[in-house]
């Protein structure tokens, strides 16, 4: 499906939802309440029932979009979707505002380096 049709051609989100930011599903596996994506009509998407499923256990944002194989910012926005619905929770990357985390960018650049 194409990424505007998932999102219904919005780009904004309501959270902070940085690549490394850590949600977690907060509904029950055995739940079956409603997921919908905000914007769209009440039908549940299979993209909406699989990024639940892999939120069963925290994941960070970039987790969830290349295990789903999805674009980055479709996947923030279907997360902030979530997110104020109730279905996930977003905790943020685990270290207060300021400057970035000189361990992560550095294990990032041996990253891209091995590549």
């Amino acid at each position: 499906m194409r990424p505007y049709s998932l999102t219904g051609g919005r780009t904004r989100v309501g959270h902070v939802l940085l690549v490394e930011t850590f949600v977690a599903a907060l509904d029950a596996p055995e739940e079956r309440r409603e997921l919908t994506s905000g914007g769209l009509n009440s039908r549940v998407l299979p993209e909406i029932r699989a990024i639940v499923g892999l939120c069963r256990r925290m994941r960070s944002v970039a987790e969830v979009a290349a295990l789903l194989k999805m674009p980055l910012g479709v996947v923030r926005v279907l997360l902030s979707d979530l997110a104020d619905q109730g279905k996930i929770r977003v905790y943020g990357t685990g270290r207060g505002t300021g400057q970035p985390d000189r361990a992560l960018l550095e294990r990032v650049l041996g990253g891209l380096r091995r590549l």
